[in-house]
């Protein structure tokens, strides 16, 4: 029996990056002379056979503004998925979008973007209170955490109906002698989860090359994927780059 399809989940973030990088203090975050606009980026890439489109909204607005969430909300076909931090601002503001997920991620200031999974185990009450929220709201809850049992049973006893693995390590160890054990321990991971119930999602570093290792994880229900799909655009456009990689999908 062929495995079912793996959805793709586009984060547009770093095209935000971009605008920032030149109207950080400009008045405006779309139109006239601002640009890229990340969701006219959204809309093109959804067009182009995207599953859904992230969005995270940090603490700092160092890229996405609450602007561009609105934006989007409104006016994307498919769904919304809004990463966050566990912090009692993001949690009103989610409750208030609605979106139609959220994930839940850790934030550094120091950062240029997230660098290793949640730890669920260590904020066990504060994420449990969020996950609470969320699916009283109806908005369903994903924890972005590394490929770790303990992280992974947590996360089950949280009752998060989804969770997303951090294939950051696996992706840095790509060329490296890490590599298989790096990708043994995420698989054994989604192997987990699946028995547990959760849904399996994953993302971080995802790429034209490595995805055909990734694909081969057990169970999963959708990768997040944005960088590689931003800078592959810039060589053959949004419609070709996203189509490249559901076509990468395509094969598992």
């Amino acid at each position: 029996m062929k495995a079912p399809k793996i959805l793709l989940g586009v984060n547009v973030d770093h095209v935000a990056t971009v605008r920032q990088a030149r109207y950080r203090e400009h008045p405006l975050d779309h139109g006239d002379e601002v640009e890229p606009d990340c969701v006219a980026f959204a809309l093109a890439c959804e067009a182009a056979g995207a599953d859904g489109i992230t969005m995270h909204l940090r603490e700092d607005r160092r890229h996405v503004q609450d602007s561009d969430v609105a934006r989007a909300r409104a006016q994307i076909a498919t769904r919304l998925n809004l990463e966050m931090a566990c912090t009692p601002e993001m949690v009103d503001y989610a409750l208030k979008l609605k979106p139609d997920s959220v994930c839940l991620v850790p934030e550094s200031r120091e950062e240029v973007t997230t660098e290793g999974g949640l730890d669920i185990v260590g904020q066990k009450s504060r994420v449990s209170e969020v996950i609470a929220a969320m699916t009283e709201a109806g908005i369903v809850t994903s924890l972005f955490i590394d490929p770790d049992p303990a992280q992974i049973e947590m996360s089950a006893e949280l009752k998060s109906p989804w969770i997303e693995l951090h294939t950051g390590a696996y992706a840095n160890a790509y060329y490296h002698d890490g590599r298989r054990s790096e990708l043994d321990t995420l698989r054994a991971g989604a192997s987990l989860a699946h028995s547990l119930g959760l849904t399996v999602n994953a993302g971080h570093g995802i790429n034209y090359t490595n995805i055909a290792e990734v694909i081969t994880l057990p169970h999963l229900h959708e990768l997040n994927i944005g960088h590689t799909i931003i800078s592959r655009a810039l060589f053959v456009g949004v419609t070709e780059a996203v189509r490249e990689l559901k076509a990468c999908l395509a094969l598992n």
